[in-house]
């Protein structure tokens, strides 16, 4: 058997492809997470343990890399983006204290300790933290990650599918930049082995405008619909009357001032090679057939 990694979130999204190709390269992989599947196959399943930091210590024994992807996408609860700071320190102490060697860490493009969205200053505390732990890291920064599970995608395609009229923020001229979900997970799996410090934004080959994305994936499913652009706060209000008939939360409202900001289409080489355009029209049967729930994902 090869190295021990430890991988937050391994049956998760994003996890679940990367502890794929982490077995595919004969590592002996552990898991943390609040939400083990009744098969967990080849991985060991720890819970967080967050508030017995001996504990959870003690299920990074013997790893050399940990991947971290824990997060919380909006408060919810318990949850809340203090609380996801609080517990990511008392994870990356864990590992340190337990002869883990390398962090590699999911952020967020753009993140920013002057910023006054939740999410972005709190992914900038975390990386701060990380740095300053004294362990080799690799942080990477991606925008929206799309695949067969994602949400922001789907969902858009669902929209399309389902209602005539598609409302788009403000005047929809702000930048994403997407990253296949493959593409991320292989990034994650190659800074596992790789030496020294670094900072990655992960992004993918293609940028679009929010409004050319929905014109893209109406084209690509075969639906005509009529975009139409709203004040941002009328946007928001209909993606809450949705959210209630669907029992989610859509976007919240530092989500749409995240992506309106163009915090999400970063600048420079890409790091992972798919293509959305192409993606979308190879799965254009299955793209947004149903809905996909983060609160049914997560909660």
């Amino acid at each position: 058997m090869g190295a021990t990694v430890v991988i937050t979130g391994a049956f998760s999204y994003t996890g679940k492809y990367a502890t794929r190709l982490l077995l595919a390269r004969g590592y002996e992989v552990r898991t943390l997470t609040s939400h083990p599947p009744a098969s967990c196959g080849s991985v060991s399943v720890f819970p967080y343990n967050f508030e017995r930091p001996e504990e959870l210590r003690r299920s990074l024994e013997g790893a050399s890399v940990l991947i971290n992807t824990y997060w919380a996408r909006f408060p919810r609860g318990n949850a809340s983006f203090e609380t996801a700071v609080r517990n990511s320190r008392t994870l990356i102490k864990a590992a340190k204290d337990a002869g883990v060697g390398r962090i590699v860490h999911v952020s967020i493009a753009n993140p920013s300790l002057e910023s006054p969205l939740g999410y972005y200053k709190g992914k900038a505390e975390v990386e701060q933290a990380v740095i300053a732990s004294g362990l080799s890291y690799a942080i990477l920064r991606p925008t929206v990650i799309f695949g067969a599970e994602d949400i922001l995608i789907n969902n858009i395609a669902w929209f399309v599918r389902n209602f005539p009229v598609f409302g788009i923020p403000g005047d929809g001229q702000y930048g994403i930049r997407p990253i296949y979900v493959e593409d991320m997970a292989r990034l994650l799996v190659d800074a596992a082995k790789q030496a020294g410090n670094s900072v990655i934004d992960a992004v993918g080959p293609e940028t679009f405008s929010f409004e050319e994305l929905v014109r893209l994936v109406a084209e690509r499913v075969g639906r005509r619909v009529r975009l139409i652009h709203l004040p941002a706060a009328l946007a928001y209000v209909s993606t809450l009357v949705t959210g209630w008939m669907v029992g989610d939360v859509v976007l919240t409202w530092e989500e749409y001032q995240e992506l309106m900001s163009n915090l999400l289409a970063p600048s420079g080489d890409a790091s992972g090679a798919s293509r959305l355009s192409a993606w979308i029209g190879a799965n254009r049967e299955s793209v947004g057939r149903k809905y996909a729930s983060e609160v049914g994902r997560h909660f």
